[in-house]
């Protein structure tokens, strides 16, 4: 009986210590699974922090944002640069060239792999810009030309047309075709260029020459004045005009002048003596500020550049040169076409956009009813009773 007690004990010790070993062999094992799970998660947010620390720099570098839309465009592309996932950089460089020259050479040693730049002067940043193309910068000229062919690419509107538009405009509300010089000599014309230092000037001036110089030769037409004004700054058109109608004793025709701002700063000195309404003058980029002038019959005419196709395209473009695409509707051109000087060398790749003649006839359609500057903006300070409908 001893004896088969003794087995009985022997067998279920047995069995016990087997049911030991294999539950703390399952135990051992959870803690095992359990830090692989916990380490997988660590991991993938590491490599995650990783793709984040490497996004792909790019840089905006603007001349001022004393001019009314270049803050806007700023806005606009980096928030397109941002929902595509590059890190930007913005710099603007108040009117200062040096300032935006070492700008520039700072985000290029952050390491910025495109820049988008609103020149300051097309001359001065040739260096900067030859630098930062030799580091392997993709570098887009917006809006303004630098006279490099190391640029990628210039996006622009075609400028050359924006000065026809702005001459026509006024040799419209002039009536030039019917001017009587024997009873009248000839029309007393004022031409007030923009910056010198930037390209876009020149061209704007060689499409206004191309409308004017042939009343000239014709007898229709005599300058009385050809100004620049520096930084496009209204307060210097200002001044400008103040002197122009002192020296012309107020004998003056017309104005050709080369954006919103200038001719609103010269149309002050024109409200002074009571030719703000009376003598046409021309404009660009109808602005707010312009377009309620042209409606309350002051400015005559501006030139509609919507920026709101050029800042998307610019994205568009730097995108696809940073990941080595090809880019459709890019064209090739001189130095020499895109400068109007002989002397530039080498060629660029330009996308030009169109540009529209902005008047009292089509403000509303044209500027307002697409939403291009807001109707109280536009319609500023004019009764209820003289405006139009709102869209």
């Amino acid at each position: 009986m001893k004896s088969k007690y003794n087995k009985f004990m022997f067998l279920f010790t047995a069995v016990l210590a087997l049911f030991f070993l294999i539950s703390c062999g399952g135990a051992a094992e959870e803690p095992a699974a359990s830090t692989d799970d916990t380490d997988a998660p660590a991991a993938d947010t590491t490599e995650e922090e990783a793709v984040e620390s490497e996004a792909i720099k790019v840089g905006l570098s603007f001349s001022d944002f004393a001019t009314e839309r270049w803050k806007n465009e700023e806005v606009l592309m980096r928030g397109l640069l941002e929902d595509l996932g590059y890190e930007v950089l913005s710099q603007e460089a108040n009117h200062d060239v040096k300032l935006q020259i070492d700008q520039i050479d700072n985000m290029v040693s952050q390491g910025v792999k495109g820049l988008i730049v609103v020149a300051e002067d097309g001359d001065a940043l040739v260096t900067a810009i030859d630098n930062a193309a030799e580091a392997g910068v993709v570098v887009l000229a917006y809006d303004r030309l630098i006279k490099s062919p190391n640029i990628a690419a210039y996006l622009s509107f075609n400028n050359t047309e924006v000065g026809r538009q702005q001459a026509l405009g006024v040799m419209e509300a002039l009536d030039i075709e019917n001017w009587d010089v024997a009873a009248n000599g000839p029309a007393r014309v004022v031409k007030l260029g923009g910056s010198p230092t930037d390209n876009n000037a020149i061209l704007f001036r060689q499409g206004q020459d191309e409308i004017v110089d042939p009343y000239v030769a014709e007898g229709k037409i005599e300058i009385v004045a050809d100004q620049w004004v520096d930084n496009w700054d209204a307060a210097n058109a200002l001044k400008i005009m103040e002197n122009i109608l002192v020296a012309a004793g107020n004998d003056i025709d017309a104005v050709v002048a080369s954006n919103d701002g200038t001719a609103l700063g010269a149309l002050q000195a024109m409200k002074a003596q009571g030719l703000a309404g009376v003598v046409p003058i021309s404009g660009q980029d109808a602005t707010a500020d312009g377009v309620n002038s042209i409606v309350k019959g002051e400015l005559t005419v501006s030139i509609l550049k919507d920026i709101r196709d050029l800042s998307p395209l610019a994205i568009n473009i730097m995108d696809q040169l940073i990941k080595g695409e090809t880019v459709e509707g890019l064209e090739s051109y001189t130095m020499a076409e895109l400068t109007n000087d002989s002397a530039q060398q080498g060629e660029v790749q330009c996308y030009f956009l169109p540009v529209t003649q902005v008047n009292a006839e089509n403000a509303h359609e044209l500027v307002v009813v697409s939403e291009f500057q807001s109707y109280d903006d536009v319609y500023r300070d004019i009764p209820e009773g003289d405006r139009p409908e709102r869209p």
